[in-house]
């Protein structure tokens, strides 16, 4: 008997073979580390580009085409103008939110680059005053005075990194992740065009009715809010009715406007 058997009275239990960990595992930190427990959670992408031009194309869409439909109806307008009109607006809005979204976000990006390409300069140039820089950053952050200058000289011999960090915290930005201004551009035409078709369809299906137009819209208006709510992890009837209201009034306002329109010059 061994010395170890001794002490415990019992034979010494077989290590247990531990599963293999995924290499994408995050450590394990705090008390979790303790209990053996992994510490795991994901973000969701927020910097890719897509969820914000998708909303705003989408809710763009709804709203721009059945306040174009409001509109035309109240001044008088049915059947076949009010579907070219729809479909005028459709395609008009979705052309032009691509545009404005692809040279919206081409610009930032390029305008970060120039800032980028500027720190670039600065950090080869005057490696000491930037170093300074980072570790009064660390300072303003809490880390003591001492450990800041250590840390940002250890960085600055990485320069890469080093720009990365200069950036994030000068620009508030990941250069090496941007939005793609083609996926704002592509997010954008879609979900306008599937936001403009909605209170379209009843006519298309050969139901010229403004009430069925509207109420589709609001319906779509309604689940949309709500969804985007609950995407951002808010509340769905708050996103809903926010979104339903936003819309509702659109749609009123144009149409007043085209019933005021249609009285004068009828």
């Amino acid at each position: 008997m061994t010395e170890a058997e001794d002490q415990q009275g019992t034979t010494p239990a077989k290590p247990q073979s531990q599963p293999a960990r995924h290499p994408d595992a995050r450590r394990r930190v705090g008390a979790g580390s303790r209990r053996g427990e992994v510490h795991d959670h994901h973000h969701r992408d927020v910097s890719g580009g897509w969820l914000r031009p998708s909303v705003f194309g989408a809710m763009d869409g709804l709203v721009t085409n059945v306040s174009l439909i409001s509109g035309v109806g109240g001044g008088g307008g049915h059947g076949q103008l009010i579907v070219l009109t729809g479909l005028a607006g459709l395609a008009a809005g979705a052309f032009s939110m691509a545009t404005g979204e692809y040279v919206s976000v081409s610009s930032q990006n390029e305008l970060v680059a120039a800032e980028v390409s500027k720190e670039r300069y600065e950090l080869e140039h005057n490696p000491e005053s930037e170093a300074r820089e980072l570790a009064a950053v660390f300072r303003h952050r809490g880390v003591d005075a001492e450990l800041a200058e250590r840390v940002a000289r250890q960085v600055g011999k990485r320069p890469e990194e080093a720009l990365r960090m200069h950036v994030r915290e000068e620009l508030g930005v990941d250069h090496h992740d941007l939005p793609s201004p083609y996926v704002a551009a592509g997010a954008s035409l879609v979900t306008f065009a599937v936001g403009a078709l909605i209170p379209l369809l009843p006519y298309l299906f050969s139901f010229d009715s403004l009430p069925a137009a509207l109420l589709l819209a609001a319906v779509a208006a309604f689940i949309g809010g709500g969804t985007v709510s609950r995407i951002t992890e808010r509340p769905f009837l708050r996103g809903a009715v926010r979104q339903l209201l936003l819309a509702g009034a659109a749609a009123g306002l144009t149409y007043a406007i085209g019933t005021a329109v249609g009285a004068a010059v009828g």
